[in-house]
């Protein structure tokens, strides 16, 4: 069977994987404060401790990606894809049964140098995907993500009032493990492993990269893309509050964070297969200077309901942001090194995500919680302008699509 007749399979298969990826991640993160004060904290670190419990993660993942994306290269992504949720299925569940504060942080590490679900299946289908469809079908994984990430906050929160924390955390291994049953039983990748030697070494791969400016352009947007929307979201209810809204505050909140993943869910399929007609870069500037606006109006918002209608029209421009920057990755790099490059995007994903909460906690503290959208606005608008000049520069050697 040829990768053109199964990777849509795979697709299906690695969507449903993500869902359940980012399912099981984002499932813990509305109790992980509680879960800390629980393991016996001291009280004014109880704040601390619970966002080192989820950053250290992010960092752990950051720095092995490159690691793990080599071995993708010489050993195949499947492989990699069933590692990473055989470890992690273990390590979640893992949590259900600390006693400390310092073996939850043990775990989460553990669980951050053994990721790697999301890059390595999305080098999988990108690695099969006709060039044509390389939109459409990134979008289409995206997706996945988005939902998983989006459901669970939702669940996890009613999970927990129903089962208790620690039973979330055994419901969390088990998806995870299923994520990998369903990778070794239902994933096809023909691949032969290679020696060291056969493998082409990271420094060639990278001078193989059509340009290295866009490349390294692309990966400072993946880092960009997670800092704008992490810098929110130590801010986001209290903002909320700010706004006026004092009953029922948390689930305004949720319901407003929930906004953006759902149109980005909605979104991403479709505007990845715009993106494969007009151009993915076109569509990726287009996104940027969108998600700019959207910023910037929301630091302008006066109640609660404009705002969740701005992070509402907000997702569509995530929908757009992710499927494109994958999809002109897979069009600049060399097959042989596609997963290397996909695992250093998602390190420096990784990085964003550890970054973008520092900046919107000290903004929030020296100017206001106004300040954390107009500077992230601000953050966007100048990524915005580096990448219309890099793709403009390469643009006027050779079209990217």
């Amino acid at each position: 069977m040829e990768a053109e007749s199964y990777w849509k399979r795979n697709l299906k298969i690695a969507w449903l994987g993500n869902l359940l990826t980012g399912a099981s991640f984002s499932l813990v993160m509305p109790f992980m404060a509680l879960f800390v004060e629980e393991l016996g904290a001291p009280k004014g670190m109880v704040e601390w401790y619970a966002g080192l419990a989820v950053s250290i993660s992010a960092l752990a993942a950051a720095l092995v990606s490159p690691i793990w994306g080599k071995l993708a290269d010489r050993f195949g992504r499947k492989l990699m894809m069933a590692r990473a949720s055989f470890v992690m299925a273990f390590t979640m569940g893992g949590l259900a049964l600390v006693h400390n504060v310092y073996w939850l942080l043990g775990l989460r590490l553990i669980n951050g140098l053994f990721s790697g679900y999301v890059p390595n299946s999305t080098a999988l289908i990108a690695s099969q995907v006709p060039k044509e469809k390389t939109g459409y079908a990134l979008g289409t994984l995206a997706t996945g993500v988005t939902a998983g990430t989006l459901i669970g906050p939702l669940l996890g929160g009613l999970l927990a009032d129903i089962l208790g924390i620690r039973m979330v955390f055994i419901l969390v291994g088990c998806l995870l493990l299923a994520v990998h049953l369903l990778t070794v039983c239902f994933v096809k990748e023909n691949v032969s492993p290679q020696s060291r030697k056969e493998v082409m070494p990271t420094r060639e791969v990278f001078r193989e990269v059509a340009d290295r400016r866009v490349l390294f352009g692309l990966f400072i947007t993946s880092m960009i893309i997670q800092i704008s929307a992490q810098s929110i979201a130590p801010i986001l209810t209290l903002y909320i509050r700010h706004l006026g809204q004092t009953q029922n505050l948390m689930f305004v909140s949720g319901l407003i964070v929930s906004a953006l993943g759902f149109s980005s869910m909605l979104s991403s399929s479709a505007l990845g297969k715009l993106g494969d007609r007009i151009g993915n870069h076109r569509l990726l500037l287009m996104a940027l200077f969108y998600s700019f606006v959207m910023y910037f109006l929301s630091a302008n918002a006066q109640t609660p309901l404009t705002l969740g209608l701005l992070r509402f029209f907000y997702g569509f421009g995530v929908g757009a942001l992710m499927p494109s920057i994958n999809a002109l990755l897979n069009k600049i790099t060399p097959k042989q090194g596609i997963s290397r490059i996909f695992s250093y995007n998602q390190a420096f994903s990784y990085l964003g995500q550890v970054i973008g909460p520092f900046i919107g906690s000290f903004v929030a503290v020296q100017l206001g919680y106004r300040w954390v959208f107009f500077v992230t606005s601000a953050i966007v608008l100048t990524n915005f302008i580096w990448s219309f000049v890099t793709l403009r520069q390469y643009l006027s050697v050779k079209e990217i699509v």
